[in-house]
Protein backbone atom coordinates (compact mmCIF):
# COMPACT_ATOMS: atom_id res chain seq x y z
CA UNK A 1 0.00 0.00 0.00
CA UNK A 2 1.56 3.37 -1.21
CA UNK A 3 2.44 5.54 1.78
CA UNK A 4 2.28 9.48 1.40
CA UNK A 5 5.04 10.41 0.08
CA UNK A 6 7.41 12.98 1.66
CA UNK A 7 9.12 14.36 -1.45
CA UNK A 8 7.23 17.03 -3.64
CA UNK A 9 7.49 18.64 -7.34
CA UNK A 10 9.60 22.03 -6.40
CA UNK A 11 7.02 23.19 -9.42
CA UNK A 12 3.63 21.30 -8.83
CA UNK A 13 2.39 22.99 -12.05
CA UNK A 14 0.71 20.12 -14.78
CA UNK A 15 -1.87 22.29 -16.27
CA UNK A 16 -2.48 21.37 -20.48
CA UNK A 17 -2.74 25.14 -20.81
CA UNK A 18 -1.76 28.26 -19.53
CA UNK A 19 1.02 25.72 -18.83
CA UNK A 20 4.26 26.09 -16.62
CA UNK A 21 6.39 28.97 -17.16
CA UNK A 22 10.45 27.94 -18.02
CA UNK A 23 12.26 27.08 -15.14
CA UNK A 24 13.30 30.14 -13.09
CA UNK A 25 10.81 31.88 -14.49
CA UNK A 26 9.88 35.07 -12.51
CA UNK A 27 7.72 38.33 -12.53
CA UNK A 28 11.04 40.63 -13.35
CA UNK A 29 11.21 38.67 -16.57
CA UNK A 30 8.32 41.16 -17.87
CA UNK A 31 10.66 44.49 -16.21
CA UNK A 32 11.37 45.33 -19.81
CA UNK A 33 7.76 45.00 -21.58
CA UNK A 34 6.68 48.12 -23.61
CA UNK A 35 3.67 49.43 -21.23
CA UNK A 36 1.73 52.52 -21.41
CA UNK A 37 2.91 52.81 -25.30
CA UNK A 38 1.47 52.06 -28.90
CA UNK A 39 1.78 48.40 -30.17
CA UNK A 40 2.23 50.39 -33.46
CA UNK A 41 4.94 52.60 -32.32
CA UNK A 42 8.44 51.57 -33.52
CA UNK A 43 9.44 50.17 -30.37
CA UNK A 44 6.49 47.94 -30.48
CA UNK A 45 6.17 46.78 -33.95
CA UNK A 46 10.10 45.94 -33.36
CA UNK A 47 9.37 43.76 -30.32
CA UNK A 48 6.40 42.20 -32.70
CA UNK A 49 8.59 41.47 -35.20
CA UNK A 50 11.38 39.67 -33.17
CA UNK A 51 8.21 37.47 -31.86
CA UNK A 52 7.95 36.31 -35.87
CA UNK A 53 11.50 36.16 -36.67
CA UNK A 54 12.71 34.24 -33.27
CA UNK A 55 9.80 32.22 -34.28
CA UNK A 56 10.38 31.31 -37.52
CA UNK A 57 14.49 30.94 -37.06
CA UNK A 58 13.80 28.47 -34.02
CA UNK A 59 11.03 26.01 -35.82
CA UNK A 60 13.52 26.26 -38.86
CA UNK A 61 10.21 27.02 -41.42
CA UNK A 62 11.22 27.07 -44.92
CA UNK A 63 12.51 31.04 -45.51
CA UNK A 64 9.84 31.94 -47.70
CA UNK A 65 6.91 30.60 -45.21
CA UNK A 66 5.41 33.89 -43.62
CA UNK A 67 4.59 33.85 -40.01
CA UNK A 68 2.27 36.21 -38.25
CA UNK A 69 0.58 37.12 -34.87
CA UNK A 70 -3.12 36.49 -34.73
CA UNK A 71 -5.99 37.27 -32.02
CA UNK A 72 -7.78 34.70 -29.59
CA UNK A 73 -4.87 31.65 -28.90
CA UNK A 74 -4.60 28.57 -31.76
CA UNK A 75 -8.15 28.38 -31.53
CA UNK A 76 -8.91 31.64 -33.36
CA UNK A 77 -5.80 31.34 -35.82
CA UNK A 78 -7.73 28.24 -36.80
CA UNK A 79 -10.69 29.54 -36.84
CA UNK A 80 -9.16 32.42 -39.28
CA UNK A 81 -7.73 30.24 -41.23
CA UNK A 82 -10.82 27.88 -42.16
CA UNK A 83 -13.04 30.85 -42.49
CA UNK A 84 -10.60 32.46 -45.01
CA UNK A 85 -10.17 29.36 -47.03
CA UNK A 86 -12.42 26.37 -46.58
CA UNK A 87 -15.18 25.92 -49.24
CA UNK A 88 -12.83 25.90 -53.01
CA UNK A 89 -12.87 22.15 -53.03
CA UNK A 90 -13.89 19.38 -51.10
CA UNK A 91 -12.15 19.09 -46.83
CA UNK A 92 -10.99 16.00 -45.06
CA UNK A 93 -11.06 16.76 -41.52
CA UNK A 94 -9.20 14.22 -38.89
CA UNK A 95 -11.41 14.26 -36.11
CA UNK A 96 -10.50 12.30 -32.93
CA UNK A 97 -10.71 14.40 -29.33
CA UNK A 98 -12.06 17.43 -28.56
CA UNK A 99 -10.80 20.21 -30.56
CA UNK A 100 -10.16 18.06 -33.99
CA UNK A 101 -13.75 17.30 -33.20
CA UNK A 102 -14.59 20.93 -32.65
CA UNK A 103 -12.66 22.00 -36.34
CA UNK A 104 -14.75 19.16 -37.93
CA UNK A 105 -18.06 20.08 -36.52
CA UNK A 106 -17.26 23.99 -37.27
CA UNK A 107 -16.59 23.26 -41.18
CA UNK A 108 -19.94 20.87 -41.06
CA UNK A 109 -22.54 22.40 -38.88
CA UNK A 110 -21.30 25.99 -38.60
CA UNK A 111 -19.48 27.15 -42.12
CA UNK A 112 -22.02 24.02 -43.63
CA UNK A 113 -19.27 23.52 -45.89
CA UNK A 114 -21.14 21.07 -48.94
CA UNK A 115 -18.60 18.26 -49.50
CA UNK A 116 -17.04 17.96 -45.71
CA UNK A 117 -15.21 14.35 -45.35
CA UNK A 118 -14.89 13.49 -41.61
CA UNK A 119 -11.92 10.99 -41.10
CA UNK A 120 -12.67 10.12 -37.12
CA UNK A 121 -11.30 7.50 -34.15
CA UNK A 122 -12.13 7.19 -30.86
CA UNK A 123 -10.06 8.50 -28.04
CA UNK A 124 -6.53 6.88 -27.67
CA UNK A 125 -6.64 6.46 -31.13
CA UNK A 126 -5.57 7.99 -34.99
CA UNK A 127 -7.79 7.85 -37.81
CA UNK A 128 -7.07 5.60 -40.62
CA UNK A 129 -4.40 8.32 -42.60
CA UNK A 130 -4.04 6.03 -45.71
CA UNK A 131 -8.26 7.25 -46.35
CA UNK A 132 -7.02 10.61 -46.85
CA UNK A 133 -7.66 12.38 -50.31
CA UNK A 134 -4.83 14.39 -50.93
CA UNK A 135 -6.61 15.84 -53.70
CA UNK A 136 -9.25 18.14 -51.41
CA UNK A 137 -7.42 20.25 -48.77
CA UNK A 138 -7.03 18.26 -45.31
CA UNK A 139 -7.64 19.44 -41.81
CA UNK A 140 -5.35 17.85 -38.94
CA UNK A 141 -4.29 17.92 -35.60
CA UNK A 142 -0.88 16.92 -34.94
CA UNK A 143 -1.04 16.40 -31.19
CA UNK A 144 -4.34 15.38 -29.46
CA UNK A 145 -4.13 18.15 -26.44
CA UNK A 146 -7.13 16.06 -24.88
CA UNK A 147 -6.13 12.52 -25.82
CA UNK A 148 -2.18 12.28 -25.55
CA UNK A 149 -2.37 11.16 -29.55
CA UNK A 150 0.30 12.72 -31.93
CA UNK A 151 0.99 11.86 -35.61
CA UNK A 152 4.03 9.84 -34.97
CA UNK A 153 5.44 11.40 -38.60
CA UNK A 154 4.60 12.84 -41.88
CA UNK A 155 5.52 10.25 -43.97
CA UNK A 156 1.61 9.96 -45.29
CA UNK A 157 1.47 13.33 -46.66
CA UNK A 158 2.52 13.38 -50.38
CA UNK A 159 5.28 16.19 -51.11
CA UNK A 160 3.09 16.87 -54.18
CA UNK A 161 -0.74 17.74 -54.02
CA UNK A 162 -3.00 19.20 -54.78
CA UNK A 163 -5.00 20.80 -51.74
CA UNK A 164 -3.59 22.11 -48.52
CA UNK A 165 -2.40 20.73 -45.13
CA UNK A 166 -3.49 22.78 -42.64
CA UNK A 167 -2.18 21.93 -39.62
CA UNK A 168 -3.16 22.70 -35.90
CA UNK A 169 -0.03 22.74 -34.18
CA UNK A 170 -0.41 24.15 -30.86
CA UNK A 171 0.40 21.59 -28.65
CA UNK A 172 3.20 20.07 -30.78
CA UNK A 173 4.99 23.57 -32.37
CA UNK A 174 8.75 23.54 -30.29
CA UNK A 175 8.24 19.69 -29.12
CA UNK A 176 7.73 17.62 -31.93
CA UNK A 177 9.06 17.17 -35.63
CA UNK A 178 6.97 19.09 -37.93
CA UNK A 179 7.79 18.55 -41.78
CA UNK A 180 7.03 21.93 -42.82
CA UNK A 181 8.07 21.15 -46.62
CA UNK A 182 4.90 19.09 -46.34
CA UNK A 183 2.53 21.02 -44.73
CA UNK A 184 1.27 24.78 -45.99
CA UNK A 185 -0.63 26.18 -42.84
CA UNK A 186 0.62 25.84 -38.98
CA UNK A 187 -1.23 27.31 -36.08
CA UNK A 188 -0.27 27.67 -32.66
CA UNK A 189 -0.32 29.38 -29.68
CA UNK A 190 2.09 31.24 -27.24
CA UNK A 191 0.83 29.21 -23.94
CA UNK A 192 1.97 25.90 -24.52
CA UNK A 193 5.19 24.35 -25.02
CA UNK A 194 6.99 27.72 -24.13
CA UNK A 195 4.75 28.53 -21.17
CA UNK A 196 3.62 31.99 -22.57
CA UNK A 197 0.51 33.80 -21.43
CA UNK A 198 -2.45 33.18 -23.35
CA UNK A 199 -4.85 34.85 -26.18
CA UNK A 200 -2.50 35.47 -28.80
CA UNK A 201 -1.75 32.94 -31.81
CA UNK A 202 0.08 32.24 -34.15
CA UNK A 203 -0.29 31.25 -38.25
CA UNK A 204 2.50 30.05 -40.99
CA UNK A 205 1.59 30.10 -44.23
CA UNK A 206 3.48 27.96 -47.24
CA UNK A 207 3.57 29.83 -50.84
CA UNK A 208 0.92 27.61 -51.75
CA UNK A 209 -1.09 28.73 -48.76
CA UNK A 210 -0.60 32.43 -49.42
CA UNK A 211 -1.61 32.31 -53.14
CA UNK A 212 -4.78 30.26 -52.15
CA UNK A 213 -5.78 33.19 -49.98
CA UNK A 214 -4.76 35.87 -52.95
CA UNK A 215 -7.65 33.97 -54.93
CA UNK A 216 -11.23 35.46 -54.08
CA UNK A 217 -12.31 34.70 -50.64
CA UNK A 218 -15.23 31.77 -50.50
CA UNK A 219 -17.41 34.09 -48.45
CA UNK A 220 -17.27 37.32 -46.52
CA UNK A 221 -15.29 37.74 -43.94
CA UNK A 222 -14.65 39.40 -40.12
CA UNK A 223 -12.21 42.04 -40.21
CA UNK A 224 -10.60 39.88 -37.23
CA UNK A 225 -10.53 36.73 -39.74
CA UNK A 226 -8.35 39.34 -42.64
CA UNK A 227 -5.32 38.04 -43.56
CA UNK A 228 -6.05 39.90 -47.52
CA UNK A 229 -7.22 42.84 -48.69
CA UNK A 230 -8.13 44.35 -52.77
CA UNK A 231 -4.13 44.45 -53.16
CA UNK A 232 -3.61 40.74 -52.09
CA UNK A 233 -1.83 39.75 -48.63
CA UNK A 234 -1.65 41.99 -45.54
CA UNK A 235 1.87 42.28 -45.39
CA UNK A 236 1.57 44.38 -42.31
CA UNK A 237 0.69 41.38 -40.44
CA UNK A 238 3.47 39.79 -41.40
CA UNK A 239 6.05 42.52 -40.03
CA UNK A 240 4.39 42.48 -36.75
CA UNK A 241 1.35 44.97 -37.64
CA UNK A 242 -1.73 42.70 -35.72
CA UNK A 243 -5.01 43.45 -36.59
CA UNK A 244 -6.21 44.03 -32.87
CA UNK A 245 -4.13 45.65 -30.05
CA UNK A 246 -1.86 42.69 -28.73
CA UNK A 247 -0.95 42.57 -24.65
CA UNK A 248 2.35 44.08 -24.72
CA UNK A 249 3.14 42.00 -21.21
CA UNK A 250 1.91 38.51 -23.02
CA UNK A 251 4.61 39.97 -26.07
CA UNK A 252 7.45 40.35 -23.26
CA UNK A 253 6.82 36.74 -21.49
CA UNK A 254 6.94 34.92 -25.53
CA UNK A 255 10.06 37.07 -25.87
CA UNK A 256 11.40 35.28 -22.56
CA UNK A 257 10.24 31.95 -23.95
CA UNK A 258 11.74 32.14 -27.19
CA UNK A 259 15.29 33.61 -25.76
CA UNK A 260 15.30 30.88 -23.64
CA UNK A 261 14.72 28.31 -26.31
CA UNK A 262 17.38 29.80 -27.98
CA UNK A 263 19.56 29.54 -25.22
CA UNK A 264 18.99 26.07 -24.92
CA UNK A 265 20.03 24.77 -27.98
CA UNK A 266 16.86 25.66 -29.81
CA UNK A 267 14.13 22.90 -30.77
CA UNK A 268 15.99 20.19 -30.42
CA UNK A 269 16.83 20.83 -26.71
CA UNK A 270 12.77 21.51 -26.41
CA UNK A 271 12.32 18.36 -27.63
CA UNK A 272 14.57 16.20 -25.67
CA UNK A 273 13.20 17.94 -22.41
CA UNK A 274 9.84 17.07 -23.84
CA UNK A 275 10.67 13.45 -24.77
CA UNK A 276 12.01 12.74 -21.30
CA UNK A 277 9.15 13.71 -19.30
CA UNK A 278 7.32 11.27 -21.26
CA UNK A 279 9.87 8.45 -20.65
CA UNK A 280 9.36 8.88 -17.06
CA UNK A 281 5.78 8.86 -16.95
CA UNK A 282 6.53 5.49 -19.01
CA UNK A 283 8.58 3.68 -16.67
CA UNK A 284 5.75 4.61 -14.10
CA UNK A 285 3.08 2.99 -15.92
CA UNK A 286 4.77 -0.09 -16.94
CA UNK A 287 5.33 -1.12 -13.00
CA UNK A 288 1.70 0.61 -11.94
CA UNK A 289 -1.17 -1.90 -11.93
CA UNK A 290 -3.97 0.74 -12.38
CA UNK A 291 -3.06 3.31 -15.25
CA UNK A 292 -2.21 3.04 -18.62
CA UNK A 293 -2.03 5.57 -21.61
CA UNK A 294 -4.83 6.04 -23.15
CA UNK A 295 -2.90 6.38 -26.35
CA UNK A 296 -3.29 2.72 -27.73
CA UNK A 297 -0.09 2.62 -29.79
CA UNK A 298 3.23 3.64 -28.38
CA UNK A 299 4.28 5.19 -31.57
CA UNK A 300 1.61 7.54 -31.28
CA UNK A 301 1.96 8.63 -27.63
CA UNK A 302 2.03 12.69 -26.92
CA UNK A 303 5.68 14.17 -25.25
CA UNK A 304 3.27 17.23 -24.26
CA UNK A 305 -0.48 16.33 -23.39
CA UNK A 306 0.52 12.84 -21.04
CA UNK A 307 -3.10 11.37 -20.93
CA UNK A 308 -3.94 8.05 -18.78
CA UNK A 309 -6.39 6.09 -18.25
CA UNK A 310 -7.63 4.27 -15.09
CA UNK A 311 -7.43 0.66 -15.79
CA UNK A 312 -7.99 -0.92 -12.08
CA UNK A 313 -11.00 -2.84 -11.58
CA UNK A 314 -12.25 -0.85 -8.63
CA UNK A 315 -12.44 1.75 -11.29
CA UNK A 316 -13.46 0.26 -14.08
CA UNK A 317 -16.80 -1.10 -12.20
CA UNK A 318 -17.75 2.38 -11.39
CA UNK A 319 -20.71 4.34 -13.02
CA UNK A 320 -19.74 6.68 -15.69
CA UNK A 321 -20.41 10.12 -13.21
CA UNK A 322 -18.34 7.57 -10.31
CA UNK A 323 -15.82 7.65 -12.37
CA UNK A 324 -15.72 11.57 -12.77
CA UNK A 325 -15.86 11.74 -9.07
CA UNK A 326 -13.24 9.52 -8.76
CA UNK A 327 -11.16 10.94 -10.86
CA UNK A 328 -11.97 14.50 -9.42
CA UNK A 329 -10.95 12.78 -6.10
CA UNK A 330 -7.32 11.54 -7.15
CA UNK A 331 -6.30 15.26 -8.59
CA UNK A 332 -8.04 17.17 -5.81
CA UNK A 333 -6.10 14.79 -3.26
CA UNK A 334 -2.91 15.75 -4.92
CA UNK A 335 -3.82 19.35 -5.85
CA UNK A 336 -4.53 20.13 -1.90
CA UNK A 337 -1.51 18.63 -0.78
CA UNK A 338 0.00 21.01 -3.07
CA UNK A 339 1.82 18.18 -4.83
CA UNK A 340 0.07 18.80 -8.31
CA UNK A 341 -2.49 20.83 -10.09
CA UNK A 342 -4.53 20.55 -12.98
CA UNK A 343 -4.32 16.88 -13.34
CA UNK A 344 -7.63 15.62 -14.45
CA UNK A 345 -8.26 14.90 -17.81
CA UNK A 346 -10.11 16.77 -20.31
CA UNK A 347 -13.94 17.80 -19.75
CA UNK A 348 -14.95 15.80 -22.73
CA UNK A 349 -12.35 13.35 -23.02
CA UNK A 350 -12.75 9.94 -20.83
CA UNK A 351 -12.40 9.96 -17.31
CA UNK A 352 -8.60 9.99 -16.23
CA UNK A 353 -5.69 11.91 -15.34
CA UNK A 354 -3.80 14.18 -18.13
CA UNK A 355 0.14 15.58 -17.06
CA UNK A 356 1.74 18.04 -19.18
CA UNK A 357 5.09 17.03 -20.04
CA UNK A 358 6.08 20.12 -22.80
CA UNK A 359 9.80 21.58 -22.43
CA UNK A 360 8.89 23.91 -19.60
CA UNK A 361 8.10 21.28 -17.37
CA UNK A 362 11.20 19.66 -15.54
CA UNK A 363 11.18 15.59 -15.14
CA UNK A 364 12.31 15.69 -11.99
CA UNK A 365 9.38 17.68 -10.67
CA UNK A 366 7.34 14.17 -13.27
CA UNK A 367 9.41 12.24 -10.94
CA UNK A 368 8.64 13.62 -7.82
CA UNK A 369 4.28 13.51 -8.88
CA UNK A 370 4.24 10.02 -9.40
CA UNK A 371 4.42 8.68 -6.11
CA UNK A 372 1.52 11.32 -4.90
CA UNK A 373 -1.03 9.92 -7.80
CA UNK A 374 0.10 6.45 -6.54
CA UNK A 375 -1.10 7.33 -3.60
CA UNK A 376 -4.31 9.62 -3.96
CA UNK A 377 -5.16 6.65 -6.09
CA UNK A 378 -4.74 4.33 -2.92
CA UNK A 379 -6.75 6.75 -1.15
CA UNK A 380 -9.58 7.28 -3.75
CA UNK A 381 -9.71 3.52 -3.77
CA UNK A 382 -10.53 3.39 -0.05
CA UNK A 383 -14.15 5.55 -0.52
CA UNK A 384 -14.81 4.36 -4.27
CA UNK A 385 -14.21 0.74 -3.73
CA UNK A 386 -16.08 0.33 -0.51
Amino acid sequence: MPQRPARKPERPFFSSGPCAKRPGWSLSALDHALLGRSHRAPEGRARLREVIDLSHRLLGLPKDWRVGIVPASDTGAVEMILWALAGERGVDVLSFESFSGLWAQDLRDVLRLEDVRVLDAPYGELPDLTKIDWSRDVVLTWNGTTSGVRIPNGDFIPAERDGLAICDATSAAFAMDLPWNRLDVVTWSWQKVLGGEAAHGMVALSPHAVARLEQPSPRPLPKIFRLTNKKGLIEAIFQGDTINTPSMLCVEDALDGLRWAESLGGVAALQARSQANLEVVARWVEQADWVDFLAASPETRSSTAICLKIVAPWFQALSAEDQARGVKKIAGLVAAEGAGYDLASYRDAPPGLRIWGGATVEASDIEALLPWLDWAHDEAKKEFAA
